[in-house]
C-alpha cells in the first residue's frame, strides 16, 4: 500500500495558521483528499467502524520497514468524515501497539479546535474511530511479529 502518512505536528501548524473555521474545515477535507482509497475488498464488514453515521473503514498492518510498529489505512464516503480520519491516521500509523493504547486523541482535537466545531454525531463517530484502531492495537499486540529469518551459516570444512 502506499504511503500516506501525515506527520501530526505539520497538521496542527497548518490548523494554527489557517485564521478560521472554513480555512480549517476546507483544509480538513484536503487531508481526506489526499488519502489514497482502500481497496474495494478491503470495504468490509470487519472492516467497518460501528458508531459512525457515514462508513468508515480502518485497517491495519504490519510496518515492513519496522515490525514493531503498525501501519494504518482508512477510507470512508464522506469527505469531512475521510479528513478526520486522515488526522486519526496520522496521530496513530507507524507506531507500536502498546504507544497507540496510550495516544490522547481528545487531546489533539482540542488542541485543533475540532471539537468545538463537530457536531455530537462526529464526536460519536470520532471516538467509534478511536476505539476501532486501539481494537486493531490490541489484536495486534497480542499477535507477535514474524521473526525474522536467521541466516544459515553453513560451516567451511577442509
Amino acid at each position: 500500500m502506499p504511503e500516506h502518512r501525515s506527520h501530526i505536528a505539520e497538521i496542527a501548524e497548518a490548523f494554527e495558521f489557517l485564521g478560521d473555521w472554513e480555512q480549517r474545515y476546507q483544509f480538513l477535507i484536503e487531508l481526506g483528499e489526499r488519502l489514497p482509497m482502500l481497496d474495494e475488498h478491503h470495504k468490509n464488514e470487519a472492516n467497518l467502524v460501528h458508531g459512525c453515521m457515514s462508513k468508515v473503514w480502518l485497517i491495519a498492518e504490519r510496518d515492513e520497514a519496522n515490525p514493531s510498529a503498525l501501519r494504518l489505512y482508512g477510507d470512508s464516503d464522506n469527505s469531512t468524515v475521510k479528513g478526520l480520519v486522515a488526522i486519526l491516521l496520522a496521530m496513530y500509523s507507524e507506531r507500536c501497539a502498546q504507544q497507540m493504547l496510550t495516544i490522547d486523541a481528545d487531546e489533539m482535537f482540542d488542541e485543533l479546535g475540532l471539537y468545538d466545531h463537530l457536531s455530537p454525531t462526529r464526536h460519536v463517530g470520532v471516538y467509534a474511530m478511536v476505539e476501532k484502531i486501539k481494537s486493531l492495537a490490541r489484536e495486534f499486540s497480542s499477535t507477535p511479529a514474524e521473526p525474522t529469518p536467521l541466516a544459515v551459516v553453513t560451516p567451511l570444512t577442509s
